[in-house]
């Protein structure tokens, strides 16, 4: 008798793996350093992930909200978090999604996950979300 697949021996991504938080597909943000906008290595896998999935389902959308930490004026803040956003954006693009199922926005320094006035809390708030519609 010949051997069954085991479920467990070919990992795709499904649409459930939106849901699981145990898929690659879970983690919803790009982390950045202090003022800069470029998408750092570590994060290349998280966004193949995001890729492979809005390619295989072409009717999804993404909304990248770009963050910054508390540190300067709202106006730098909504640029810094535009061209990271874009950079996202920019990055999704690169490995094949369309750019109809993406829009960039920046929200500055306007929704921090973390209200600390310290270095840990800013390292949160410099960030990328990728918000599924």
């Amino acid at each position: 008798m010949a051997p069954t697949p085991s479920s467990e021996a070919v990992a795709t991504v499904t649409t459930d793996d939106l849901n699981n938080p145990n898929s690659p597909l879970a983690k919803r943000s790009i982390y950045f350093d202090f003022d800069q906008y470029s998408v750092k290595p570590e994060f290349q896998s998280l966004l193949q992930s995001h890729a492979d999935y809005l390619r295989n389902h072409p009717s999804r959308r993404v909304l990248i909200q770009g963050n910054t930490d508390e540190r300067g004026t709202s106006e730098y803040n909504l640029a810094l978090g535009q061209r990271r956003s874009q950079a996202v954006m920019s990055a999704l693009e690169t490995l094949g999604v369309q750019a109809t199922q993406l829009e960039a926005v920046s929200l500055g320094k306007e929704k921090p996950v973390a209200l600390g006035h310290d270095e840990d809390s800013w390292a949160q708030n410099r960030r990328a979300d990728l918000v599924y519609r």
